[in-house]
């Protein structure tokens, strides 16, 4: 098949999501600094920063001084010129936030519930869209670019690892988010997989990011990932692309958990938060969310650690059979873990990884994401920027939506 040409007026478009692109990334640059991380020509550059400024959508930051020649112009993101919100449709809560065009979180409200009762996160979900709209002054409110859901796919199912009721799965099955939450809303909605929302925040806000090609893994209530190559988000032909859950690994040495029917594990079942409060409360620790593991006291550690050793004998045989596929520059660990854990949990990957990986194996670099807890609710807010804003190379192709992945199936 012969690729389609680009006129000017795309590579125009395309180069000013990447200058605007890299003025985010840098929070506030000279355009020569801009000119390198975009790796375009100062002469180019020039251009595209003034007509951005004029737009309104960078703003000058001061001069900087000290240096031969004139003193360089800095320019940041105008945080102003436009704000999204992204809600997280998690498995235990729903994350709702605000975002400014800079990606600095402006408001944050959190709904907690036992279980996702599909009537009732939609209702959740339209009272934090409204309150969260309600902080907007109204000269702000044409400003609000869009709204952006991320939610795991087939949220009711694995009812016997979560505990969850048979009636849930089946109330999701008839039940249509993206539906309702279009008819109910006056703005764009994007909706994408919590994981590879998540991975789009690392890519988009992590500001410690500098490699374009990477996996990303998010220890939540159950394990998911995302695949980032080239810069752009890889979910593949069905959504799932380094979903990661049920990626087979060794069995457990938890007592804790029940030894697999085959020879195999799912990685889930090792490396997800809900194995780590089971262990825990079968060891007598008594927690019934992840926000609870910050206020652990000394009588828990123990147990967190047996799962921590466990969790990342795990991670290190998935990390070594997907970086035997997949060339990447670095994986990165992120979760709702409290930081100190999640940065425990990842030194003993690295050094798991270190002792497993077998001859002739590339490592990549493994280190700690840096959202946390918030980046699928982040991730939900960066898709109506990533839609309008990011450089994508179907910009070039002049065949670029608006719009996230479409959500295909009725019982996510």
């Amino acid at each position: 098949m012969s690729r389609k040409g680009s006129n000017s007026l795309q590579i125009r478009q395309f180069n000013e999501r990447v200058v605007l692109e890299a003025i985010r990334k840098l929070g506030r640059a000279s355009k020569a600094e801009i000119a390198r991380s975009a790796n375009l020509t100062p002469q180019a550059v020039a251009g595209i920063v003034d007509s951005l400024h004029e737009a309104g959508y960078v703003v000058q930051a001061g001069k900087r001084h000290g240096q031969i020649g004139q003193p360089s112009v800095l320019y940041m993101p105008n945080a102003e010129r436009a704000f999204s919100i992204g809600l997280h449709v998690g498995r235990r809560a729903l994350n709702c936030l605000m975002i400014d065009l800079s990606g600095k979180v402006l408001h944050r409200l959190t709904h907690e519930y036992a279980y996702p009762i599909p009537d009732e996160v939609a209702a959740m979900a339209l009272a934090g869209i409204a309150e969260l709209e309600s902080r907007l002054p109204q000269a702000q409110r044409e400003r609000l670019v869009g709204i952006g859901v991320s939610i795991p796919y087939f949220l009711g199912s694995w009812q016997s690892d979560l505990g969850f009721p048979d009636t849930i799965a089946a109330a999701w099955g008839q039940f249509n988010l993206p539906d309702y939450l279009i008819k109910h809303t006056e703005y764009e909605v994007f909706f994408e997989n919590d994981s590879s929302a998540a991975a789009t925040a690392q890519l988009l806000q992590g500001r410690g990011t500098p490699e374009r090609d990477f996996i990303y893994l998010y220890l939540s209530t159950i394990i998911g990932g995302g695949l980032v190559l080239g810069g752009n988000i890889e979910t593949g032909p069905h959504g799932n692309a380094a979903a990661f859950n049920t990626f087979p690994v060794s069995p457990s040495q938890l007592s804790s958990v029940t030894p697999p029917k085959g020879h195999f594990e799912l990685l889930q079942r090792r490396a997800s938060v809900f194995v780590l409060l089971k262990h825990l409360r079968a060891n007598g620790v008594q927690i019934e969310r992840a926000s609870q593991l910050a206020e652990l006291g000394a009588f828990a550690e123990p147990y967190l650690r047996e799962w921590q050793e466990d969790c990342a004998d795990a991670l290190a045989q998935a990390i070594i059979g997907a970086a035997s596929v997949v060339d990447v520059e670095a994986i990165i660990i992120d979760g709702i873990l409290p930081p100190g854990p999640l940065a425990t949990t990842v030194s003993l990957v690295q050094s798991c990884v270190a002792a497993l990986a077998p001859e002739g194996f590339v490592a990549p670099a493994i280190r700690q994401g840096e959202l946390g807890p918030s980046a699928a609710a982040i991730g939900a807010a960066v898709l109506p920027f990533y839609a309008n804003f990011a450089p994508n190379n179907e910009v070039l192709a002049n065949k670029f939506h608006v719009a996230a992945r479409p959500f295909l199936r009725g019982n996510v």
